[in-house]
């Protein structure tokens, strides 16, 4: 048996260092509402130093009429643990994101409370990544029963029309031509699904991240987003990402088309492309497997009127579409190549800002091609 290991009597307990080293972010305010202290990780979140923070009041850095704000005035006034969940924070320094907040008394400081902030965000992205995981392994399954028992047929009807089309009057060709057009479009539809059922593993290796966007770019800059002012913010240090080049721009093609269309209807459309190396991102990306490091994000930015609440849960389930004449795919698509590289999806949509973000991993030391 283990036992755990404990400080030497000797040994100076110190429990502010506990403080510091704890991950969530956590804030002292007193009754006047100053901040008395902040851990390391309530720096990283709020994106001031503690010397900083320490300098001011909770309400300078808070959104006016932040139910925080109420929080701490109830805990206070109560001497009660109060915990809120799902309030958004946004400041000036920080985009608006979904947190749980739970504050409580400090009775060794009177007036005094700690604010304890749990980000959503990463147990968000772990719900959708199972969840598009699984709408991504659905739609393997329903390619293999389309092609074999929607597909097949689709040609003995398409054969007994062109026969029907030689012998009859020239008003019914019209109807045969139909049949004929309508067979074509569902095998379409079919040849695109067949590319979910592929089992074969994917060839991956090396990808410059950035070649692939900027050849995204070119793509959408000469064709279908033409008019659309195009951002980039790129993290130029970035190392080469573990991928297949070919499957990683269509993916990425497919969520920058997506965002040129979110954009055309309004003036001022615009999509920003970004890179970033994001410390700390681990996650258990393969059942039975060790947890694999996804530092490498991609992301998609539009300015357009947003995704609708109602198929948020369902974006990447197959036909589910906003888009009048949508099929349904593409992002089912998204999600079974980003599964097929071991990365995760994710995004976030309000009104003027839709984010698509790919994490995928990076290659491994000593496959970085030579220079």
């Amino acid at each position: 048996m283990i036992r755990p290991a404990r400080i030497a009597r000797d040994q100076r307990f110190d429990p502010t260092a506990v403080l510091l080293a704890l991950p969530d972010p956590l804030l002292i305010v007193d009754f006047e509402g100053d901040i008395r202290f902040a851990n390391s990780a309530a720096e990283q979140f709020l994106q001031q130093s503690a010397l900083l923070l320490c300098r001011q009041k909770l309400k300078d850095i808070l959104p006016f009429g932040s139910p925080v704000l109420s929080l701490i005035a109830q805990v206070q006034l109560d001497n009660s643990v109060v915990s809120e969940y799902g309030l958004e924070i946004g400041t000036p320094r920080l985009a608006v994101q979904e947190v749980d907040v739970k504050v409580s008394p400090l009775p060794e400081m009177p007036g005094c409370v700690v604010v304890r902030f749990d980000p959503r965000g990463m147990a968000t992205k772990m719900d959708r990544q199972l969840t598009h995981r699984g709408a991504a392994r659905s739609v393997v399954g329903m390619a293999a029963v389309l092609a074999h028992e929607v597909k097949n047929p689709l040609s003995g009807i398409r054969g007994a029309a062109q026969l029907l089309e030689q012998n009859c009057s020239v008003s019914d060709r019209e109807l045969t031509r139909l049949i004929c057009d309508e067979t074509d479009r569902i095998c379409g539809l079919v040849d695109r699904m067949e590319l979910f059922s592929d089992p074969r593993p994917i060839p991956m290796g090396p990808v410059n991240i950035h070649e692939v966007m900027e050849h995204v770019r070119k793509i959408a800059h000469t064709g279908f987003a033409r008019s659309i002012r195009f951002v980039e913010r790129y993290d130029p240090s970035l190392p080469s990402a573990l991928g297949n080049r070919d499957l990683l721009i269509q993916a990425i093609l497919n969520l920058v088309k997506n965002a040129s269309e979110a954009v055309a209807d309004g003036p001022g459309g615009e999509i920003v492309l970004g890179t970033a190396y994001r410390h700390g991102v681990r996650l258990a990306v393969r059942a039975g497997r060790e947890s694999t490091k996804l530092p490498l994000e991609v992301s998609i930015q539009d300015n357009g009127p947003g995704i609708p609440e109602d198929i948020q849960p369902h974006m990447f389930d197959a036909f589910v579409s906003n888009k009048p004449k949508g099929t349904g795919l593409g992002l089912a698509l998204v999600a079974k190549i980003v599964d097929d590289h071991g990365g995760v999806i994710e995004f976030d949509s309000r009104p003027k800002r839709t984010v698509f973000r790919l994490l995928l991993p990076l290659v491994a030391t000593g496959m970085e091609p030579e220079q």
